[in-house]
C-alpha cells in the first residue's frame, strides 16, 4: 500500500478544523467564494454572500482588481433567548479579485439576488496599436 501524503494532509485538516468548530466562527477563516469567467466581452465576477443586504455590500474597482467586501452587524436586544449556541453574528468577509485584463468602468454593474453577487465588467476595447516609423 503506498502511503498519499496529500490525502494524510487534508484528513489532518479537517481534524483541525473540527477541533476549532467550538470555538465559534471568528477563530475559522471565512473569504467570499468567487467563479471569474471570460464571457467574450466582458469579465463576469460571481460571488457567494448569503445572509447579507444590498447595503452591506461594496463593490469597488480599483486598476485590474475588483474589491469585494460585505459586513453584518450583530442584532442586539436588551432581552431575548437564552442562547445555548449562537453563530450567527457579526461578521465581515473581504476578498480582492485580480482581473486578467483591463475593463471599461463605465459599463460595469453590479446586481445581487439570491444571496449571489454578479458584477459584470465590459472588457476595456483595446488599441491595435500604432505604427511608429523608424528614422
Amino acid at each position: 500500500m503506498t502511503r498519499n501524503p496529500f490525502e494524510e494532509m487534508e484528513r489532518a485538516f479537517e481534524r483541525m478544523g473540527k477541533q476549532l468548530e467550538g470555538f465559534g466562527p471568528e477563530v475559522v477563516s471565512q473569504t467570499i467564494r468567487v467563479d471569474v469567467v471570460d464571457d467574450g466581452d466582458a469579465y463576469v465576477v460571481t460571488a457567494d454572500l448569503p445572509g447579507f443586504d444590498r447595503a452591506d455590500i461594496e463593490v469597488k474597482l480599483a486598476d485590474r482588481r475588483l474589491e469585494l467586501a460585505a459586513e453584518r452587524d450583530e442584532e442586539t436586544t436588551e432581552e431575548g433567548p437564552d442562547y445555548l449556541r449562537r453563530e450567527r453574528r457579526r461578521g465581515s468577509l473581504r476578498r480582492t479579485v485580480p482581473l486578467p485584463g483591463r475593463v471599461d468602468s463605465e459599463g460595469t454593474e453590479a446586481n445581487y439576488d439570491n444571496g449571489v453577487l454578479t458584477v459584470t465588467l465590459p472588457k476595456h476595447e483595446s488599441e491595435s496599436g500604432v505604427d511608429i516609423p523608424v528614422n
